[in-house]
């Protein structure tokens, strides 16, 4: 079956984290040295729906830009920084710790944009201005939102480098939950069932292990398709990126409710996120880049966690619970969302859920 070795071989890829606990300086270096690669700039390039909204929100905000300085917080290969040029910016601060820095230097000479763009190779918290900024940029998104996310930087940037009254882009997020059924789940635990007939050796007994590993405590980073969403979209958390202090970004947690369409298996629940632009021409239509299974595909996919038992639904059964997101103990970077819901009367589920290190792959 494609499914069932489709997640044969994704899993085989995953390895996990050390079980101690590496410092920061470590830590920093692992995740500045992933984006030395060019595929992770390839797949966020191609991912229209990123790379267009951001487009799409500096060149809205061309009155606020126009003439101004920026600071693009992991500048990565400068396109965002180039956005600015377009919008009019008349200074832009690139700032990437990664060595595709040096890529970036090349982009903006191949763009004639060396007088506009400054490319500074280093942290955020490390490196020094000639002068605070109108206007902070930065994609600093990861999974689930928050997962190896750079929102720390973006806001010890805010507090040093913008000034009174200056402009974030994005400057508000939103997180969403709902439960799905997966009918993938279902049918890779059938799959043992099948053996015996295709080869006359039964191995139904391995259900129970395949569920164990299958419907464990890994965030799943897939793409969730709009039919195995059971209910409209419940928003547990909203941060306000002009307020949001650091010790606020330590535990990200709120309160969910939703109803389910109809008669279904809950297996899972799944995690999204939008992120939102000002728009000072129309305020009330702010440029949205939502990541929800009801939106165009992103390459941040959904993130989906899975239950330890599925639990049949009928038509308006409420789910209700509690979503709790922190760091890892193993990490400050790799992001833990622990959730304790109730699905109709009886049944109440309590899970820590967190993502695996794909780091290496064999």
């Amino acid at each position: 079956n494609e499914n069932v070795a489709a997640h044969m071989t994704h899993a085989g890829k995953k390895r996990k984290l050390d079980q101690t606990r590496p410092d920061r300086v470590y830590q920093d270096r692992v995740y500045f040295d992933s984006y030395s690669d060019v595929s992770i700039h390839e797949e966020m390039l191609a991912d229209r729906v990123r790379t267009g909204a951001y487009r799409s929100a500096i060149l809205r905000n061309s009155a606020s830009i126009r003439g101004r300085t920026v600071l693009d917080v992991g500048a990565g290969t400068g396109v965002l920084s180039a956005f600015c040029v377009q919008a009019g910016a008349r200074r832009v601060y690139a700032v990437e710790a990664s060595s595709i820095a040096e890529q970036a230097l090349k982009i903006v000479k191949q763009n004639n944009m060396e007088t506009q763009i400054q490319v500074i190779r280093g942290a955020v918290e490390a490196v020094e201005l000639p002068e605070r900024v109108d206007v902070i940029v930065s994609e600093w998104m990861g999974y689930a939102l928050l997962h190896e996310s750079m929102l720390q930087s973006v806001l010890y940037a805010r507090d040093k480098w913008l000034r009174p009254g200056g402009l974030l882009l994005p400057s508000r997020a939103e997180l969403f939950i709902a439960p799905v059924s997966d009918p993938v789940v279902e049918e890779r635990l059938r799959f043992w069932f099948t053996v015996k007939e295709q080869y006359g050796v039964d191995m139904s007994c391995m259900r129970d292990f395949a569920k164990s590993c299958i419907m464990n405590s890994d965030i799943s980073v897939s793409p969730v398709t709009v039919e195995d969403v059971l209910s409209h979209p419940a928003r547990f958390a909203e941060l306000d990126l002009d307020t949001l202090t650091p010790e606020e970004l330590r535990e990200v947690k709120g309160h969910f409710k939703c109803s389910s369409f109809g008669c279904a298996s809950v297996n899972a629940l799944c995690v999204w996120f939008s992120v939102s632009f000002p728009c000072p021409d129309e305020p009330q239509l702010p440029v949205v880049l939502s990541t929800s299974p009801f939106h165009p595909e992103t390459h941040w996919k959904q993130a989906v966690l899975y239950l330890d038992c599925p639990v049949d639904v009928e038509q308006d059964t409420v789910i209700s619970g509690e979503v709790q997101m922190f760091a890892s103990e193993r990490s400050d970077r790799h992001i833990c969302i622990r959730v304790n819901c109730a699905i109709g009367d009886e049944n109440r589920q309590n899970k820590t859920f967190s993502i695996p290190d794909w780091s290496a792959q064999s």
